[in-house]
């Protein structure tokens, strides 16, 4: 009994446990079929978030590539337009270009013309020259023949060898060079005495002049006279061709006013303007003026002129009776003849001061010689001041150092000015003669500074009156022009202060002549039509 009821008992609990574990499975296979159910549900949604992003993303894509395409449609437009204006500046440029190529090219070809013109004319005159050669040397042939035929005729008329032939010619030429150079001392002796005569009465001329009335010298211009308005219009020329081509050729500026019977020829270079001057009065004594006969007059004046330069040189050297001088040196000296300094001659003071050198060192028992030669070339470098950097004396320093000159020359130059320490006793010499030259009455006229200084003055007095609103000094000083305010002048009181001003540049002022006072009072009245 009790091992049936055992059993029983015992399947029983394997029921209950069975429908447990029953139960346990069901409710694993709901849960797995609920998470199936959930599953695909939410992967449905998913799917459908997803198609809706896609939709989204796509139409966003959409709307970007339309602004893609209009961002890029603009920009293409933008770049052609400015492709095209570069383009356009481009093609503007290379017209300009172009037309610049094609201007010089006409100037080019122009050119080219004129040069084979000049070939040709050279060709022509080579052509000449060598065919004048020739005859020259046929000429020279003749004259050696002829010269030859002479010689043996005498020979054989004389009976003389020409060692024999030579010697009585020698002999005859020494009493000849004898006799001439005797005659020369003599001419020379009585030019020394008409000379030394002139000098003195050119003393007493200077020294009157100390006392005659200032006036103004212009050291920049020449003057040269013109016989007639006709003649005046050749030297103009057809549009001026002619004067410009004496420009050129010479480098000076040529001045045509209404002045009757003068032309005037201005330059800084004075032996530029020289040439100019000389050039220009041949040209009218001739009275052929044209561009080739110009230049051809202007080149056979320069050589005259360095001809005539040279010979001032060496006229100077021995007048101050100085040797050794190089042939540059004498160039220079020379060119000092047409150089002026407050309106004395430089070549004639630099003379001078040689001299005064000399006597100055024989008191005091230096080398006479030595002092001339210092004082001679103490202002050679003003003969190129105006072409070279740097005051004369250091130029004309350099000069002298090129051409061994004595250190005692070299530092007498360069310090007579005192600009460096004197190194010898002859700097102090030649710095003293130097003043004595340039203070000596007559010896230099009213300086430029003055002039310029009597003119300002001149307007500042006038200005110092109340009412005048400008004052010129024209005439070269000789008078002045007053403008005043009409509003505070009236015509009474315009001669008063004409006459006030008058008055006071009498009691102020030195001034030769007479100075001129015009017042001038006017009122304007302006407006404008639009």
């Amino acid at each position: 009994m009790e091992p049936l009821t055992f059993v029983l008992a015992a399947s029983k609990d394997y029921a209950v446990l069975g429908l447990f574990v029953l139960a346990i499975v069901a409710a694993i296979c709901g849960t797995f079929a609920f998470l199936h159910y959930f599953g695909k549900a939410k992967r449905a949604a998913a799917e459908q978030e997803i198609q809706r992003m896609l939709s989204e993303a796509k139409r966003e894509a959409g709307q970007l590539l339309r602004q893609a395409e209009l961002d890029a449609k603009a920009e293409f437009i933008k770049r052609t337009e400015q492709f095209e204006r570069e383009t356009a500046e481009t093609r503007n440029e290379l017209r300009d270009a172009e037309r610049r190529l094609a201007k010089r090219e006409d100037n080019l070809e122009g050119k080219l013309e004129t040069l084979a013109t000049k070939e040709r004319g050279l060709e022509q005159a080579q052509k000449q020259v060598r065919e004048r050669e020739k005859k020259i040397e046929a000429r020279d042939q003749e004259l050696r023949e002829v010269v030859a035929q002479q010689r043996s005729q005498l020979l054989k008329i004389s009976g003389l060898s020409v060692d024999e032939a030579r010697d009585v010619l020698l002999t005859r030429l020494s009493e000849e060079m004898e006799k001439e150079a005797a005659e020369l001392i003599e001419r020379a002796i009585t030019d020394a005495r008409e000379t030394a005569e002139k000098k003195s009465r050119e003393i007493v001329v200077t020294a009157i002049q100390r006392y005659a009335a200032e006036h103004t010298c212009d050291t920049t211009v020449s003057t040269v006279d013109i016989p007639n308005d006709d003649m005046k219009g050749r030297v103009i020329g057809r549009e001026g061709r002619n004067i410009r081509a004496f420009e050129k050729a010479t480098g000076v500026d040529v001045i045509v006013d209404d002045t009757p019977g003068v032309v005037v020829v201005s330059a800084f270079d004075p032996v530029r303007r020289e040439v100019a001057r000389q050039g220009l009065e041949r040209l009218v004594q001739d009275g052929r003026i044209h561009p080739a006969r110009i230049e051809e007059v202007v080149e056979e004046t320069k050589r005259q002129v360095e001809k005539d330069i040279l010979e001032l040189g060496r006229k100077a050297a021995m007048d101050a009776n100085v040797s050794g001088l190089h042939r540059k040196q004498l160039d220079l000296l020379g060119r000092l003849h047409y150089r002026t300094s407050y309106g004395q001659n430089v070549l004639r003071h630099s003379v001078e001061v040689a001299y005064l050198c000399q006597t100055m060192a024989d008191e005091l028992g230096l080398d006479g010689s030595l002092a001339r030669r210092c004082g001679l070339l103490h202002d050679l470098g003003k003969a190129v001041d105006h072409e070279v950097e740097g005051g004369h004396p250091s130029i004309g320093a350099d000069i002298c150092k090129r051409f061994g000159e004595p250190p005692e020359v070299i530092n007498a130059i360069e310090g007579h000015h005192n600009d460096v320490h004197a190194a010898s006793l002859y700097t102090p010499l030649v710095a003293a003669a130097d003043a004595i030259s340039a203070a000596r009455p007559g010896g230099r006229r009213e300086s430029l500074e003055r002039y310029i200084k009597r003119l300002q003055q001149l307007e500042e007095l006038a200005t110092d009156f109340k009412g005048v609103k400008q004052a010129y000094a024209i005439q070269a000083g000789r008078e002045v022009r007053v403008l005043v305010d009409a509003d505070s002048v009236d015509d009474g009181l315009s001669f008063k202060m004409a006459r006030d001003i008058a008055k006071r540049i009498e009691s102020e002022m030195t001034y030769p002549g007479e100075v001129k006072v015009t017042l001038i009072r006017e009122v304007r009245a302006v407006d404008y039509a639009r």
